[in-house]
């Protein structure tokens, strides 16, 4: 491992603090490292590998596209991201569907989609706001940074994107101000900031924002790229609240382990991208695609009420654990608040034998959304020893 620590360090940009373990293997929730030593995996590549490591169904789906076609051009057909497409739109009653490969490049077409509606609508750029919310993260481009709302991404790398403005979460009041005040075209959020601290939004705003963009005629951009397939126990996390958004973007847990993202568009925004208007070299991809249609297809009913069980699993555990103050979230997405720093509990779990993350002063859970019982509850009494400590 240390000739690898020190390639990484040499030619890899740093733009990571690492953890001092090269993972090798593994199967299901179960990591090894380059000594053999186990981990259980409550991160899954941040939110990615939702049926754990080797997912043998994955596997077969992806090596089987990979021996007929691995890559085309959007400029011919492909069976693959057309079934996914299909897929995606029956579930979720959206319309049509923009490929991409990650969670940002979703978010981005998102944005262009909507601005390019009101410019078709009005014939100008006057209505090409877009509200989004303060503690948002919507991705790393110049654009999804601009869009994300936290002071602390927008430093270094101006001159950043115009044309977003910053909500408080929950103030329906300032959500409506400034709707009627900036010309707006769409309000952006995720129904749990992920990246902002496991922070849940409550539903009966999220009920008046979607009001209001009705009224506004603005189009309601749901960011589900880690809220989305089936880590809240709803195929999407806006399923819970009774929304219908205009626009949903996903990514992650999505591709399985591949990189994809997807851009999911409503009736009011289905035909706005035309040729020539958007594109991705990448997006669709045959492999990718397989591999995403093999994962949608067992996101069913059971495997739903097996996410929130676990939930409830997760809760009882750490129920009046010294140490804790709060937990958040929905599903397998939570996060936990503790008396002491998040990121030395997780690192000492790290030493015991158990991956997890962090999200702002909160430990963050991702597991796998089959992750089994016994090994989840394995790993929480770890962790329960590690606040605890």
């Amino acid at each position: 491992m240390e000739n690898m620590m020190e390639l990484t360090n040499t030619y890899i940009a740093k733009t990571y603090n690492r953890t001092p373990v090269q993972l090798v293997r593994g199967e299901g929730s179960l990591v090894y490292d380059t000594d053999g030593k186990r981990y259980i995996d409550l991160g899954t590549g941040i939110a990615v590998n939702i049926f754990g490591i080797a997912d043998p169904a994955w596997i077969q789906a992806v090596t089987a596209q990979l021996s007929c076609l691995q890559h085309t051009s959007n400029l011919y057909y492909s069976a693959p991201a057309a079934r996914l497409a299909q897929m995606l739109c029956q579930r979720t009653g959206m319309e049509r569907v923009f490929f991409s490969n990650s969670g940002a490049e979703a978010n981005e077409c998102a944005i262009k989609t909507a601005r390019r509606r009101a410019y078709l609508t009005y014939g100008d750029t006057s209505h090409s706001t877009i509200i989004t919310l303060k503690g948002s993260f919507h991705g790393r481009t110049i654009t999804t940074l601009s869009a994300t709302g936290q002071d602390s991404f927008h430093t270094e790398f101006g001159p950043f994107t115009p044309g977003f403005v910053y909500a408080q979460p929950g103030d329906t009041e300032e959500l409506r101000r400034l709707a009627d005040s900036q010309g707006c075209c769409a309000v952006m959020l995720e129904t749990i900031q992920g990246e902002g601290g496991i922070h849940v939004l409550d539903g009966a705003y999220l009920q008046a924002v979607w009001q209001l963009c009705r009224e506004r005629d603005m189009l309601l951009i749901v960011d589900e790229v880690q809220t989305g397939n089936g880590r809240c126990g709803k195929l999407y996390s806006y399923m819970h609240h009774d929304i219908a958004p205009d626009i949903v973007t996903t990514a992650k847990g999505l591709g399985g382990g591949l990189p994809i993202g997807a851009t999911l568009l409503g009736s009011r925004c289905a035909d706005v991208l035309t040729p020539g208007s958007h594109g991705s070299t990448f997006g669709g991809n045959p492999v990718a695609a397989a591999g995403a249609v093999s994962i949608l297809n067992r996101i069913d009913d059971t495997l739903l009420a097996g996410v929130l069980h676990r939930e409830g699993l997760i809760r009882k555990a750490l129920a009046d654990v010294p140490g804790i103050v709060e937990i958040t979230g929905r599903g397998l997405m939570l996060g936990i608040r503790c008396e002491k720093p998040a990121g030395e509990i997780v690192a000492r779990a790290a030493q015991q034998g158990v991956l997890a993350l962090t999200a702002k002063d909160k430990i963050r859970l991702l597991p796998a959304l089959n992750i089994p019982e016994e090994l989840l509850l394995e790993a929480l009494e770890i962790l329960k020893k590690e606040i605890a400590k």
